[in-house]
């Protein structure tokens, strides 16, 4: 059901569906490519105006990286806060050629926006921009106080993002934060999610000789360098898909009977997901729940093996030099520093001269079901979209709400817009307007169920 206050809001919001498609379209035209750094500056500065013309007090924070978007909407201290997350930034275009119409030339083709940046996550973002007007223009306030965070490196790990959060704590106190990104599940249901598993990046580097060598004069004498990494990593997980580096599943905390409940009732089409992805298999163990394989256990992913020769025909060279790319998605309660303790020590033990090179990492998060919040948010996409949305315990991929969870303190959720099948970080990103149109009701929900909530509810 809608109430008294949020149905003239969505009433606006239905009667300007071409405004608000033409207005993303204007928006998504800007590029904002951190990786490298082309238009950051200018869509911060638009984004600046655009908030500040809905009377928000915003302002662009610089960093050693891109500058952050922070806004500010207070209506009453005894009202709650949600904190918005968002990022401006988007993936670069490339490969260009496989693009049907330019990434940044916005372009309608059956019911969806072609655009790089569309859904991952200016649509998305915008969506909840359109939400704040909407309430503004129909009742000259918001039903409850509201701070906006929009970065400009999420697409490049938010290398920032720690740094900020810590050094602005004082202007970040919510009861919560919301992040619009993400697809829906792939039936257009809605989804909320509860948290997200961490990342590891590291590499793997041996070199066993001065140079390469000929397999024949040097074949069993020189060691190969391939050999060697491909020998280390067969060290690292058993063929039936358990990883083997010890201490590794040491801090993780098990899901809780609610969690696991809550992916029982996910539905899931398995041969039409296989079939998409042309699988003959999933990866193993063969005897592990599909949900559980992208929330409750820690992945090791071979994303690179480099080394020797890869070009045509064939050459008959021993490599001296080869290095392994990895990560290591973790759930709670893993850290990135505790993995490479891991790793290193299991690297010293089985092949001590391969050097380990950290790159980085982002620890999990995760929000209790017990939040009440949750069940309010739950209320508020079913007053907008006419069902509830499919609850997820945790999701497969990474984002920094980390920041939220564990350096502010405040219960953290993703509530994604986009469809399922956005392409995002790939060729032809697209939106459905539907489902942006469809986010800007979401958004105006959300506002007018937590501005019906008094703080310490929270």
């Amino acid at each position: 059901m809608t109430h008294d206050t949020l149905h003239p809001v969505l009433a606006h919001i239905a009667a300007r569906d071409d405004e608000y498609v033409t207005r993303l379209m204007d928006y998504v035209r800007h590029p904002s490519i951190s990786a490298h750094n082309i238009g950051i500056r200018e869509v911060s500065e638009l984004l600046v105006a655009m908030l500040g013309k809905l009377g928000m007090q915003v302002e662009s924070v610089p960093t050693k990286g891109h500058p952050f978007v922070l806004a500010q909407y207070m209506v009453d201290p005894a009202k709650p806060t949600i904190l918005l997350y968002g990022h401006y930034d988007v993936q670069p275009p490339d490969p260009l050629e496989l693009w049907d119409s330019p990434p940044f030339e916005p372009t309608i083709r059956n019911g969806r926006i072609y655009a790089r940046g569309v859904g991952d996550n200016k649509g998305q973002h915008f969506a909840q921009i359109m939400a704040i007007e909407a309430h503004l223009a129909v009742h000259g306030t918001l039903p409850c106080n509201l701070i906006f965070l929009l970065e400009g490196e999420e697409e490049i790990g938010s290398p920032q993002i720690a740094d900020f959060v810590r050094a602005n704590k004082h202007r970040l106190q919510a009861d919560l934060v919301v992040t619009a990104d993400g697809p829906l599940h792939e039936s257009g249901r809605a989804t909320l999610i509860y948290g997200v598993r961490g990342m590891c990046s590291f590499e793997l580097r041996v070199k066993t000789a001065a140079r390469d060598a000929h397999s024949g004069n040097y074949g069993g004498v020189m060691p190969n360098a391939i050999w060697t990494l491909v020998h280390l990593l067969g060290t690292m997980r058993t063929e039936d898909g358990r990883i083997t580096i010890k201490g590794l599943h040491d801090p993780i905390i098990p899901p809780t009977n609610a969690e696991i409940a809550a992916t029982l009732a996910l539905p899931l089409d398995l041969p039409g997901y296989m079939a998409n992805m042309t699988l003959a298999k999933l990866d193993a163990p063969a005897d592990r729940p599909f949900w559980d394989r992208l929330m409750f256990h820690p992945t090791l992913t071979i994303n690179g093996l480099h080394g020797g020769y890869g070009g045509p025909g064939s050459k008959s060279v021993l490599p001296c030099e080869a290095v392994a790319k990895c990560d290591i998605r973790l759930v709670e309660a893993m850290t990135p520093q505790q993995v490479m303790t891991c790793v290193r020590a299991h690297v010293a033990e089985h092949m001590p001269e391969v050097e380990v090179i950290f790159h980085g990492g982002m620890l999990p998060s995760k929000t209790s079901f017990d939040d009440p919040w949750g069940q309010i948010i739950q209320e508020a996409i079913t007053d907008a979209r006419g069902e509830p949305p499919l609850v997820y315990p945790c999701a497969g991929g990474s984002l920094p709400d980390y920041v939220f969870t564990k350096v502010l303190g405040i219960p953290a959720y993703v509530m994604p817009y986009a469809n399922a099948d956005e392409a995002n970080h790939a060729p032809n990103e697209n939106m459905q307007i539907d489902l942006f149109l469809m986010g800007i009701r979401t958004g105006a929900a959300l506002l007018d169920r937590i501005g019906r909530v008094p703080a310490q509810a929270g």
